[in-house]
């Protein structure tokens, strides 16, 4: 399997080029040059998510140096659930997804990219920098899956007082092999200037670089297996497909699930749920695709303006009007987040992050529109990560995981930074 760039201005590259590099020199992000085929029998007896993941995962990484590495790079990342429980509500589901060390979906890609990246680093004279962009949980899951790693530094971005506490003290206590740049802007900041970063082909040659956002394909790829388990499971028990509700800012998981759909996983429908940064969904609506500075809301990991899987949104499905048929997008404010967490939790005795929440507000108008069948909402990260949100709703406290916890009783530090490359650029050199 050969990776092309989304913008078709460079040779393809295999797959531990296309992961090593991150981003494509044209500008672009790497996607495969086609996508296998399967059906659910395929994956007869194929339970665990290491299991699905080594069959589903195997065409793309055919013909690559990692490809002999393959079950054990699966048997490493994928040491936690993703579990699917019954909801309120007859063929109503959520897909938990934050059973991991950071307690949010992003571990699964992380630990799986780790598991790659410490089969392909070179030996080098200067470490390799891992810098990545965070709007609250991807930096945590990269720093928990790379810290301590030989050879290997973390630099995370995200922007300051746009996070929850909960999430910023992670971000900084990974100790020394992981840094935290607190920036003052928004996401789209941060996302510009690691961009920036990799374009800087002088940099480049200085400071060695990698990539561990949504961008990456080394995390991309490993968030197609949750997906095909859990729409297996639902197949093998109800011989029908399963549809989802995904909550979404950057565009990686929801990708991820329209890549699973694509290559023949029983998965139906798949309905985006956003908060009010509008690009996605006015797009969607029949506008054009006009990304616009991010706006803070209580879903804050979704809180971003110009997603870059976009991109290969726009690569599955080149023309829009088909596009916009095979898709939907609602979008849920503030106050709807904080009416559904309160309202699910008096009715029912669920509780969910602000993010989940979107989700769960847009399955409700989905189910009052006349939507059948199966749907399966996906939880993003714990809602303990987001106390100061979810408990005052509530009326009560949140138990915290005990891997939360753990990460919580640890010191940690970040550092301030201007939304300029020229400081950045300086951090990277000087480090």
């Amino acid at each position: 399997m050969k990776y092309i760039s989304t913008r078709g201005g460079v040779a393809p590259a295999s797959l531990g080029e296309a992961i090593a590099a991150g981003m494509a020199t044209d500008g672009g992000l790497y996607v495969p040059q086609s996508l296998p085929r399967f059906s659910p029998h395929d994956f007869d007896g194929d339970e665990t998510l290491a299991q699905i993941a080594t069959r589903l995962l195997a065409p793309f990484f055919a013909g690559d140096a990692l490809a002999t590495s393959l079950s054990a790079i699966c048997a490493e990342a994928f040491t936690f659930p993703a579990e699917l429980r019954a909801l309120a509500g007859a063929d109503d589901f959520v897909l938990e997804l934050f059973h991991g060390p950071t307690a949010a979906f992003k571990d699964f890609g992380a630990r799986f990219l780790a598991a790659c990246m410490q089969r392909l680093q070179p030996a080098q004279n200067a470490p390799l920098t891992i810098l990545v962009a965070t709007s609250g949980d991807t930096g945590a899951a990269v720093g928990a899956a790379f810290a301590d790693a030989p050879g290997v530094r973390v630099l995370i971005l995200y922007p300051d007082g746009r996070v929850s506490p909960r999430q910023a003290h992670q971000l900084g206590c990974f100790g020394d092999t992981v840094g935290a740049l607190r920036v003052a802007g928004s996401f789209d900041d941060c996302q510009r200037l690691v961009k920036q970063a990799f374009a800087d082909a002088a940099l480049r040659t200085r400071v060695p670089l990698a990539s561990a956002n949504s961008i990456s394909l080394g995390r991309l790829l490993p968030q197609m297996v949750y997906y095909a388990q859990a729409a297996l499971r639902h197949w093998r028990a109800d011989a029908t497909q399963l549809n989802f509700v995904v909550p979404t800012g950057n565009l990686g998981n929801a990708v991820a699930c329209m890549l699973a759909r694509a290559c023949g996983l029983p998965i139906g429908r798949i309905v985006l749920a956003t908060n009010a940064n509008a690009t996605l969904h006015d797009f969607f609506a029949g506008a054009e695709y006009t990304p616009r500075d991010s706006i803070a809301t209580l879903a804050n990991a979704m809180d971003v303006g110009a997603p870059s899987n976009f991109e290969r949104l726009r690569w599955l499905h080149p023309d829009n009007a088909q596009l916009r048929r095979e898709f939907s997008v609602d979008a849920i404010g503030d106050d709807a987040i904080r009416a559904t967490i309160r309202e699910r939790h008096a009715r029912h005795g669920e509780i969910f992050c602000p993010h989940t929440a979107t989700a769960v507000r847009t399955l409700e108008a989905l189910r009052q529109e006349g939507a059948y069948g199966a749907w399966a909402v996906v939880a993003t990260a714990h809602p303990a990560k987001f106390d100061g949100i979810v408990e005052p709703l509530l009326g009560r406290g949140v138990d915290l995981p005990p891997a939360l916890a753990e990460l919580l009783a640890r010191p940690s530090q970040s550092q301030p930074m201007a939304a300029d490359y020229a400081a950045l650029r300086a951090r990277l050199l000087d480090a």
